[in-house]
């Protein structure tokens, strides 16, 4: 691939600013200066800089999230900041896109991706990956509860009953919840048709792949070739199943 595209495909900015970076000297291809954009250059474990700053080709983007609470998951927010602020210039020129949506009071983990076959595998109800939320709920609450969400509890707009793939206490007031589906404020409604409220929600796992503990609220991450097999167990063992 010629030099001044490898630097486009990963979101370093137009043609014209991706040719003048090189003919400038500010970038290294494998600690190589390189000075004719259109040099080409195999891209097979390419690492290159940017006046100093490292970066790694990748053919897609696949990010994790921490998101905070108070951020909407959209371009164009309306009441609060995007989650798109939290993210480089570069990965916007991507076009990243959230893989599914977080409420703005909502925290943990969010994927995103320019990779929409990622996006439509992650998304689709027919994969029905599990979704792992940590609930605080604003009443005590029984076993009563968890037995209303894991035998079903039924939603105004919904023509059959939804009910939690798992669910157990975590203490008189919080709960752990598994649910196959992402409908709008799905976890909230269901906790409400079962007689109580949702106080706070922080998702933590989709599939088998948890938030890292080291990734702070606000922080993001690329995820690695073992990150994404953990990701992909979970639609390959649907798909078979």
């Amino acid at each position: 691939m010629q030099a001044y595209r490898i630097l486009q495909s990963q979101g370093l900015g137009s043609r014209r600013d991706c040719q003048q970076l090189i003919q400038h000297h500010h970038v290294l291809f494998n600690d190589t200066s390189v000075i004719d954009p259109e040099q080409e250059l195999a891209v097979d474990n390419l690492s290159f800089s940017v006046d100093g700053e490292p970066y790694r080709y990748r053919i897609k983007a696949y990010l994790a999230l921490h998101k905070p609470a108070g951020y909407e998951c959209s371009r164009q927010p309306r009441d609060h900041p995007s989650i798109f602020s939290l993210l480089p210039d570069s990965l916007l020129r991507r076009g990243v896109q959230c893989v599914g949506r977080l409420d703005q009071d909502t925290t943990g983990l969010l994927l995103l991706s320019d990779d929409g076959d990622f996006i439509h595998q992650h998304t689709s109800p027919k994969k029905q990956i599990g979704k792992t939320y940590q609930i605080t709920c604003k009443h005590l609450f029984s076993s009563e509860l968890v037995e209303k969400l894991q035998t079903g509890v039924q939603l105004h707009d919904e023509p059959e009953p939804l009910r939690a793939r798992q669910c157990h206490a975590l203490t008189e007031k919080s709960l752990q919840m598994v649910i196959n589906e992402g409908k709008y404020h799905q976890v909230k409604r269901m906790i409400a048709a079962a007689g109580n409220r949702v106080v706070s929600l922080h998702r933590y796992a989709i599939g088998d792949y948890s938030l890292p503990e080291d990734l702070l609220p606000g922080a993001w991450k690329w995820l690695e070739e073992n990150d994404l097999a953990r990701l992909r167990s979970a639609t390959t063992f649907l798909s078979m199943s």
